[in-house]
């Protein structure tokens, strides 16, 4: 979910807990798991601690870097953890992982075979399962909109939006978008290909934004203050009354596709309670517990198709959406032209 919820609070937690974590960390019935701020349905949780009489206790981070830097700075006790794609690859490489016991991944089948295309990284996962893939789209408020608009990332040209658009303010999502809608590969490093998606984001898209804007934009949804956003559904879903989603947001994501994200769950190389752990990570993929956490969230069924006959919530939007996505992979040092463009692009006048 990429990731709205800093919350001061959890964090808190998360250091609080994480020091209680070397008395019992010997526990044979105790699972520790590191993840996103609300992105663990506790249904399931008691659930599985239940059927495996054990107790599972979760930390919480609110980014990837958040969550290396502690493993990185030598934080020990943990069993799960669930990175987004490029640092799966770096921690892979760096040896922070253990194999997967794949005798134990009964459930592997129910993985839809796009998830095993998509996890260049990782193809066989034999590290990292896939937990949710997504990606960021397009809201439009369909109270203030235009009767007819573009349903591609060139609405954001449509002088009808001006003065009530806003883009993310994540150099790789908006970049990743420009470089889609000219045809190019999300995570281009070509030189010629950046400027042009420089280009067309201060030539046509940015006239008409407000400001780039990675938190607050469901608010000002919300509020009607804008009316066309790009970002994560569930930053704009959960700002709307449940009752007035149909009739408000219209969410899609476009055909020439973006950047998208697929968060794994991976065992960690000092793990004390593996073999729990691997129960937990071919659990999650029962058809009917991961209903329950996609239930949870109103998130739409893309990373196990089997689940879907058990989902009881209307999903924020269609999975089908999703496939023209290509993840963002890890660029290395050429982060560092995305970062001189993305200031040139934020602050030109």
């Amino acid at each position: 979910m990429k990731k709205i919820f800093k919350n001061l609070a959890f964090a808190l937690l998360s250091v609080a807990s994480f020091f209680g974590l070397a008395s019992c960390g010997e526990e044979s019935n105790e699972l520790y798991i590191y993840n996103w701020t609300y992105y663990t349905p506790d249904e399931v949780l008691r659930d599985f601690e239940k059927e495996f009489n054990c107790k599972v206790k979760v930390d919480y981070y609110a980014s990837n870097e958040e969550m290396y830097a502690k493993l990185r700075a030598g934080a020990k006790g943990y069993d799960i953890v669930v990175p987004s794609q490029d640092y799966c690859s770096i921690m892979i490489e760096q040896g922070m992982f253990q194999p997967l016991d794949q005798s134990k991944m009964t459930n592997k089948g129910h993985i839809n075979p796009l998830c095993f295309k998509m996890a260049t990284y990782d193809p066989e996962m034999n590290y990292c399962v896939p937990y949710y893939l997504g990606m960021a789209g397009i809201s439009v408020n369909k109270t203030k909109a235009p009767a007819n608009y573009e349903r591609s990332w060139n609405i954001f040209s449509d002088k009808n939006f001006a003065g009530h658009a806003t883009m993310m303010d994540d150099m790789r999502e908006v970049m990743g978008d420009a470089l889609a809608t000219l045809g190019y590969n999300i995570n281009s490093i070509d030189d010629g290909e950046l400027a042009k998606a420089k280009a067309h984001i201060l030539n046509n898209w940015k006239p008409n934004l407000v400001k780039f804007d990675a938190e607050g934009f469901g608010k000002s949804f919300a509020s009607g203050d804008f009316w066309l956003c790009q970002g994560y559904a569930e930053v704009v879903f959960g700002e709307v009354s449940e009752d007035k989603w149909d009739e408000t947001i219209d969410f899609f994501i476009p055909e020439e596709g973006g950047p998208s994200y697929m968060d794994s769950m991976c065992i960690l190389k000092d793990s004390k309670h593996a073999a729990l752990a691997n129960e937990f990570v071919n659990y999650i993929h029962r058809p009917e517990v991961y209903a329950k956490f996609l239930d949870a969230f109103h998130f739409p069924c893309f990373v196990n198709p089997d689940a879907e006959q058990y989902i009881t919530t209307k999903p924020m939007y269609k999975a089908e959406m999703m496939n023209n996505g290509v993840l963002k992979e890890d660029i290395g040092e050429n982060l560092d032209k995305y970062n001189n463009l993305w200031q040139e692009i934020r602050f030109a006048e």
